[in-house]
């Protein structure tokens, strides 16, 4: 493991994923003491997309915004995280894309299981491309992205995108996705202790997302038989993760089936890691994650 990641393992918090409520109660105390990001070079509203129900979105402008778009989705396995602790992360990606960020508050299992975060994600794509005018941004140039459980709806709503001749995705953006709920890769298996997410508490909000319904596609990205005709793919995994080979996979499909993909695995990493901003190789993959989306937007 990178020895700049190694030395932050002992204040890891410990979240329990048999209590949903519990971890994300913890999640958000830890997010709301972390220091404020700059946003002085952007312009930051909240606004509601109508749907049913209605769905929260925060709006990240950049001063010097080049026309782009990104619908991003938090991480937290779909089952914590929110607008507020992703705020952060949002505003970041922003600054380093020169995207208008729109960040989407889905909702959370177990309380609302899939389809719900999909059904809110591609409400506000719906929305995000009808608005574009008066968004300011360019149709033409509208990516989804996002960390983890994020990146996993970010996927899922490209296919659905491609399947019900929806809004044109131009770009994905899958940060150390979840894709699988079958868990049977190496990684998955062998990962049993691996730092902040382990194949247990992976196992875990596989059960809350799903609820009693059956894994399909839109749920596991990775179940579905055909992915051509999908957009371009930016995927980054960690090394130390259990969705490490599932991503990998996902890439070398995607290129199987004809689509443009850039796959980066970072050595000595794990999932999440790169919320250790003091650390070389954090600096090198958040600043990645704004390049790619800025190149792949500037076409």
């Amino acid at each position: 493991m990178d020895p700049e990641l190694e030395a932050f393992l002992p204040f890891l918090p410990q979240l329990d994923m048999n209590d949903p409520v519990a971890a994300r109660k913890e999640f958000a105390e830890r997010a709301a003491a972390a220091p404020a990001p700059d946003t002085s070079d952007l312009e930051v509203t909240d606004r509601t997309v109508p749907a049913d129900p209605d769905v929260p979105v925060r709006i990240y402008r950049p001063h010097r915004a080049h026309g782009g778009a990104v619908v991003w989705l938090h991480g937290g396995g779909g089952v914590f995280g929110d607008l507020d602790t992703e705020h952060p992360w949002a505003a970041r990606i922003a600054a380093l894309s020169g995207a208008v960020v729109i960040s989407v508050g889905y909702r959370l299992a177990p309380e609302d299981p899939f389809p719900a975060a999909l059904d809110d994600t591609y409400a506000v794509l719906v929305w995000a491309a009808e608005n574009a005018a008066e968004l300011g941004i360019d149709p033409a140039r509208i990516a989804v992205g996002g960390h983890s459980a994020g990146a996993n709806i970010s996927a899922a709503v490209a296919l659905r995108a491609r399947d019900e001749q929806g809004p044109g995705i131009c770009f994905q953006l899958l940060n150390q996705p979840g894709l699988d709920d079958r868990q049977e890769t190496w990684s998955a298996r062998n990962f049993t202790d691996t730092p902040w997410f382990n194949h247990d508490r992976i196992a875990a909000v596989w059960r809350h997302y799903l609820g009693s319904r059956p894994a399909t596609p839109y749920a596991a990205p990775a179940r579905a038989a055909d992915l051509s005709g999908l957009p371009p793919a930016y995927i980054a995994t960690a090394e130390f993760c259990p969705n490490r080979d599932e991503g990998i996979e996902y890439a070398l499909r995607l290129l199987r089936a004809g689509v443009p993909v850039e796959l980066h695995q970072w050595p000595g990493t794990f999932h999440g890691s790169q919320a250790i901003l003091s650390a070389e190789i954090s600096q090198r993959q958040n600043a990645e994650l704004g390049a790619a989306l800025r190149r792949a937007l500037a076409r």
